[in-house]
């Protein structure tokens, strides 16, 4: 069933069902196409106008409730990985806000684009975040994507947590993938467990799981796909690190959410706090990435 939420000259945004038990929002604009996912929040697809699609999203995606959907931009948050009390990884990978309904607060259909505001709000959802919290984003979909995530703090506590915009990015395959930024920063590589110093960034091809320190100030990434012959740039704000990761042929062929040579086109890149950052009693922070194609 679709259902007319906005609509003018410019564009319009349709409510559909994603899956039985998930709805979303179809957006076409003059200048782009995307879709969005109200389970968790999450940006599954975003088109402008004469490009191929920038985010891929699986074919093999699960649509369920207790699940991130593979693919998009799922939201790491209030923990990214493993969190960093946990270390035996009980309360599993990335947090919980993937796995939330979040409502619609508000759209507007302008000229250049199209805002999505959305938020969800939750108490003691956790033991490892036992607070009164709130998420707000704000979605800008044009010829750039605009991501805006307010992170509010409820309650008289303060409290730790990490986080990571996981943008997955589609390209023509990782081996014409080129990111020269990332050859000036010192990484963590996730597979071997080592701390290294800054290296040349051969290509995209997995497996690659590293978080890329950004102490040099590099808040812009270039992804150079040669096969495209187009520039993705993502330059983000709030965030230290970039965390980089393609899971190669064999890990993805045991991942029941990723079809079958799905690795071979796309690779993440994601603007992150991976280190416990302190949101403070009645406060808020905010991260933000504003990416676009050339």
């Amino acid at each position: 069933m679709v259902s007319n939420l906005a609509d003018n000259q410019y564009g319009q945004v349709n409510s559909v069902k994603i899956a039985d038990n998930i709805d979303g929002l179809v957006i076409e604009h003059q200048h782009c196409n995307a879709k969005v996912s109200l389970h968790g929040g999450q940006v599954l697809s975003w088109q402008p106008k004469g490009q191929q699609p920038v985010f891929w999203l699986s074919k093999s995606a699960k649509y369920q409730s207790d699940k991130a959907i593979r693919g998009g931009v799922p939201l790491c948050w209030p923990w990214f990985g493993a969190h960093h009390n946990d270390l035996e990884n009980q309360a599993g990978n990335h947090g919980f806000a993937r796995q939330q309904s979040w409502k619609i607060d508000n759209i507007d259909i302008s000229e250049g684009f199209v805002t999505v505001v959305l938020s969800w709000q939750g108490d003691k959802m956790h033991r490892l975040f036992p607070i009164s919290c709130q998420l707000k984003q704000t979605l800008v979909f044009g010829k750039d994507f605009n991501q805006n995530l307010e992170m509010v703090n409820l309650s008289a506590d303060d409290v730790e947590y990490t986080t990571a915009l996981h943008s997955y990015f589609q390209v023509s395959h990782p081996q014409n993938v080129k990111i020269k930024q990332l050859t000036t920063l010192d990484f963590e590589d996730k597979l071997t467990g080592k701390f290294n110093k800054a290296e040349a960034f051969v290509n995209g091809v997995g497996p690659v799981d590293r978080i890329y320190h950004n102490d040099k100030e590099q808040p812009s990434m270039r992804i150079v796909d040669d096969g495209w012959q187009r520039v993705i740039e993502i330059t983000s704000q709030n965030t230290t690190q970039w965390v980089f990761w393609n899971p190669g042929e064999e890990v993805a062929n045991n991942m029941t959410d990723i079809h079958n040579n799905g690795e071979q086109e796309f690779v993440c890149m994601e603007p992150a706090n991976t280190q416990p950052q302190v949101l403070l009693a009645h406060s808020s922070k905010v991260i933000s990435q504003k990416i676009a194609v050339y």
